[in-house]
């Protein structure tokens, strides 16, 4: 692809909030700035214009509009009928892509396919709407076998391109910063420490924590040290449900919530443990398991969702019955009897999942169109 060809890469939001999908926006921003400088323009519907961070790419191919959708739909068409190529973050977007695939039929439409919000049936205009999708970028086998199954997609339209690490994540945690936690969170060196990063929500239950609470609960006896963090933002109904049955096992001493936490500081955090560990059903990818395992961290998984792709179908973690706490006991009793035989590959992990392979992937898949 000449770089003088224009591209559109349109998101909801990369700066304003921390999550997994702005994450894999910040970094498929980076890739396309670096790739095709001179011709990529990067719209953010729910950003302001101040909120980029030039580390990732410059202000000058950034457009944020602060949450005003008519400007925003307005200004992507205008722009995306000039251009070779579109790219959608969210489904959400589909009908601004739909529109300008409308008005410039030449013009291919490239949709990022991430995890719930595409393993669901859609309206009948929605579905119309997908079918004009050029390419899809599935972030994991799952994804994509679910999308094919549920829609009834052509298969050479579904790709995976697997998410990667953020190239700017710390290499080197300070150790007085592991001191301070220590004494934040009540810990000792000695202590076998758990530890999921993600939201709490009411509406998110699928993520394993009452499956790790079940299985501390039968681990205590035997390993007394062990302690539990949950590291993110909850929802007060939904830690209400956990605290209650935290108390019925008498683990309230064994298990923290740290509410939420800056990605700047999950590092230390990362350090701080011994164990990552995240039985969900309903993960898409899972950026959180590839960087658990940058910091040196044994992973255990669930097997049923798109989590199998960062663990590389089992070569750099345990993938476990998610919904089995007998089987996910034994599988967090084999790390601490021996940790160092679950330590993750890290020359694996950075030949699937780091930032070169990530840009390489993406430039093969924005080409060929």
């Amino acid at each position: 692809m000449s770089t003088r060809k224009q591209i559109l890469f349109l998101t909801l939001k990369i700066f304003s909030a921390e999550g997994g999908i702005e994450k894999v926006c910040k970094i498929a921003g980076k890739a396309l700035y670096e790739l095709f400088p001179e011709s990529v323009s990067i719209f953010s519907m729910y950003d302001k214009q101040g909120d980029v961070d030039p580390k990732y790419f410059p202000s000058s191919a950034f457009g944020g509009f602060a949450a005003q959708k008519l400007k925003t739909i307005y200004s992507s068409i205008k722009e995306g009928i000039k251009s070779k190529v579109v790219i959608i973050s969210h489904i959400n977007l589909l009908p601004v892509g739909y529109l300008i695939k409308k008005v410039s039929p030449q013009t291919k439409l490239v949709l990022f396919a991430h995890g719930i919000e595409v393993w669901q049936s859609l309206s009948v205009l929605k579905l119309k709407m997908l079918r004009k999708v050029d390419s899809i970028l599935a972030v994991s086998n799952y994804t994509k076998n679910t999308m094919l199954n549920l829609y009834k997609l052509d298969t050479a339209n579904v790709q995976v391109l697997n998410n990667c690490l953020d190239p700017f994540l710390p290499t080197l945690i300070n150790a007085e910063e592991k001191l301070v936690l220590y004494k934040k969170y009540n810990l000792s060196e000695s202590d076998f420490i758990l530890i999921t990063v993600t939201r709490i929500a009411a509406d998110e239950q699928y993520k394993g924590h009452e499956k790790i609470i079940e299985s501390m609960s039968s681990l205590i006896e035997e390993f007394p040290n062990i302690r539990y963090l949950i590291v993110g933002n909850y929802d007060q109904s939904e830690k209400k449900r956990l605290d209650r049955l935290i108390n019925n096992y008498n683990l309230k001493a064994n298990i923290t919530f740290t509410g939420f936490i800056p990605d700047d500081e999950l590092a230390a955090h990362y350090k701080l443990a011994d164990l990552y560990v995240m039985p969900s059903k309903g993960e898409g990818f899972g950026i959180v398991f590839i960087e658990a395992m940058f910091y040196g961290l044994p992973v255990i998984a669930g097997n049923t969702d798109g989590s199998v792709d960062p663990l590389c179908n089992g070569k750099l973690g345990q993938l476990i019955n998610p919904d089995d706490a007998i089987e996910l006991t034994a599988a967090i009793k084999r790390v601490i009897k021996n940790s160092v035989a679950f330590k993750p590959d890290v020359n694996l992990l950075m030949q699937n999942f780091s930032y070169p392979i990530y840009k390489k992937n993406l430039k093969e898949a924005v080409e060929i169109l």
